[in-house]
């Protein structure tokens, strides 16, 4: 089944008139011209929280025609107030596949953590994949509710993959595992990757599962 996602409009203008709550921005790709481009700061950031870095957006640009099927490239950020300053939007070719690093998802609660007081460790953030632009999925989810016992532990092979999108990572990497409430650190050392950087270490006591799984049974405001 293909990995099917709502396709967002990002409205933008020729850099002309910079106000102050434009946000800089270049357009560019194999079939397109370069072009200086101004987006709505807010509006992007509103854009960029549904969409995520891997899910193809329409860009209309004031005064043009035809609309542009981008991927948000590379998003550079202020190192003083972590404020978005500038934005590369890439207009792929659609015919050919592209890599990007997706954001991997932690769902549901595992039993292992809330009965038996293990500790979740989850060495990805993102993984490497490559498809067609039109097939990149948003993020991959990782169900932990699996994880009934100690020691049990998610590899990339166990995930849910779209049709269409091809993993560029060692299918038998670890994803999550669940370590003893005493052998946490034993169990980070074990885990580590020196290309995955540091795993992070999700710690989940009865309360805060107890909280978590009430903000999920709440109904969700549209």
């Amino acid at each position: 089944m293909k990995n099917k996602q709502e396709i967002l409009t990002l409205q933008a203008k020729t850099r002309e008139d910079i106000k102050a709550d434009s946000l800089p921005a270049v357009l560019y790709g194999p079939k397109t011209k370069n072009q200086i481009l101004s987006l709505n700061q807010k509006d992007f950031e509103k854009m960029l929280a549904k969409t995520g870095e891997t899910s193809v957006i329409n860009l209309e640009i004031d005064g043009q025609k035809d609309k542009h099927t981008i991927l948000i490239h590379e998003i550079q950020k202020s190192p003083i107030t972590g404020k978005i300053i500038h934005v590369d939007l890439y207009q792929p070719d659609l015919t050919k596949k592209v890599e990007a690093d997706v954001p991997l998802s932690i769902t549901g609660i595992s039993p292992a953590v809330k009965e038996l007081g293990g500790t979740l460790i989850k060495n990805f953030s993102e993984i490497k994949v490559k498809a067609l632009p039109m097939d990149l999925p948003h993020e991959i989810a990782i169900d932990v509710s699996k994880l009934l016992n100690i020691h049990d532990e998610i590899k990339i092979k166990d995930l849910n993959i779209p049709e269409g999108v091809e993993i560029l990572k060692d299918i038998n990497d670890i994803i999550v595992s669940i370590a003893p409430p005493t052998d946490v650190e034993a169990e980070l050392k074990k885990s580590a990757e020196p290309e995955a950087g540091e795993p992070e270490l999700i710690r989940e006591n009865k309360e805060e599962v107890a909280e978590t799984e009430s903000e999920a049974e709440a109904p969700k405001k549209e």
